[in-house]
């Protein structure tokens, strides 16, 4: 007979867990505490942005394996329930708050049926999945927790979900391993790498693989600094390096940094839980890693005050980008908004444009000036950004948006579009860690 599983948690990574669970033949029930959420997502909608997801969940609702509720005990016949809600920083410190880890956890504990498995997903400090178990058999003796980390790409979570690079699995019994192998029977038929770990240790891969990634973004960052500084061009430099294969060319691109819902506040949280533990030392690099991707958004500032005579009052300062990536309507931490609002702070009259964040940015930054098409944002336009690298920016044709603007000033700060077209078409073309030429 067939597991029966549930999400709990219909966020980012609930939804998607859950649409894609369905797609693979299991009955999922998703669970929410808001309302709101649920009734969206019963109608087959998403309330956030990413590619094929809400098709392929309204159809796994039209099919029948897929339904969302808001009643905790309606998962009572479920054989497997993932815990896949947010762990954000807290308010005052860099910690992880772990209150809806906590709640979940004590809500679902009370109706796992016997032998059942609850299964955490969400990122969280080492320690926890173990605390959790404990929690979980004082309330309910016959049931098991295991680890099961997420590793989804914001605009290929789908695709991150149903063809996985890795499973990491961190279990007690191997009863808990069975019933997982059970879950992805699919995926290793396809001989997706299958690793057992420790609690702890399927713990830890999650935040030191978002610790390297941010390290290796930080990394090229600096360079492009150094690059500025001695006359070089960090583009050059990366595609260099980036043909060692120890090295690899990904994540090698020189910009305004990184940003979204993991990456910060998981190595923030990775360097709280390290203190705690005694480690403090091992991992005091990510403090400059962080400081290095706060300090890219401030030196694009000052690319736009020295092109502007350092009076930003009045002028018209055209975004391009919004989301903190591309193929994501995600604002949380995002460089490009944090740049535009400290350009408006600085007296400047900013107007953003997004293919997809614009609703999420006005709700973080009302102030903004927001744009529905891209040659109203560049109208008049004292100086360009270009801030999240969508497709539609680099198919911007310069020549014929050079009319619109008043001063043709262009500062890429992702290094991804084409600087020589941008400088024939009579632009002056800025960019980190790049000459600056035009």
């Amino acid at each position: 007979m067939a597991l029966k599983l549930s999400v709990i948690g219909t966020g980012y990574l609930g939804a998607t867990h859950a649409a894609c669970m369905a797609s693979m033949g299991f009955e999922v029930i998703g669970f929410d505490t808001e309302q709101s959420k649920i009734d969206l997502l019963s109608k087959g909608k998403v309330p956030f942005y990413e590619p094929d997801l809400e098709e392929l969940l309204a159809n796994q609702i039209k099919s029948g394996k897929l339904s969302f509720t808001n009643n905790i005990n309606d998962l009572a016949d479920c054989d497997v329930h993932f815990i896949c809600v947010g762990t954000p920083q807290v308010k005052r410190g860099i910690a992880a708050d772990l209150t809806f880890v906590n709640s979940a956890l004590e809500s679902i504990a009370r109706i796992v049926k016997p032998g059942g498995l609850v299964v955490g997903k969400s990122t969280v400090p080492v320690g926890t999945a173990a605390r959790l178990r404990d929690k979980l058999i004082e309330l309910n003796p016959s049931a098991d927790l295991a680890w099961n980390p997420e590793f989804l790409r914001e605009g290929f979570a789908v695709e991150d979900t149903l063809k996985p690079n890795r499973l990491v699995v961190g279990v007690v019994s191997d009863r808990a391993e069975e019933i997982l192998k059970e879950v992805y029977a699919s995926n290793l038929k396809e001989n997706t790498p299958w690793v057992r770990a420790d609690l702890p240790t399927s713990e830890l891969v999650k935040v030191a693989a978002n610790s390297f990634l941010a390290t290796k973004i930080s990394f090229i960052n600096a360079m492009a600094e150094v690059c500025e500084a001695a006359g070089g061009d960090v583009t050059v430099l990366a595609k260099a390096i980036g043909y060692d294969p120890r090295i690899g060319s990904r994540f090698l691109q020189a910009g305004i940094g990184f940003g979204g819902g993991c990456l910060p506040k998981d190595i923030r949280a990775f360097m709280a839980r390290a203190e705690e533990l005694g480690a403090k030392q091992a991992v005091k690099f990510l403090e400059e890693v962080d400081s290095i991707n706060l300090r890219a958004r401030k030196r694009i500032i000052e690319l736009v005050r020295s092109d502007l005579a350092n009076d930003l009052v009045g002028k018209k300062v055209a975004i391009l980008g919004a989301a903190f990536k591309p193929d994501s309507d995600d604002v949380r931490d995002s460089p490009a908004l944090d740049i535009a609002a400290q350009i408006q702070a600085a007296g400047a009259i900013v107007t953003v444009h997004d293919p997809k964040a614009i609703v999420n940015a006005q709700k973080r930054f009302p102030t903004l000036n927001f744009a529905e098409e891209i040659n109203e944002t560049l109208k008049d336009s004292n100086i360009v950004l270009h801030l999240t690298e969508w497709k539609i920016y680099r198919e911007i044709d310069p020549s014929k948006v050079k009319a619109m603007v008043k001063d043709a000033i262009m500062i890429d700060g992702r290094n991804a579009l084409d600087r020589e077209l941008w400088l024939s078409a009579g632009w002056k073309f800025r960019a980190l860690g790049r000459s600056q030429i035009g």
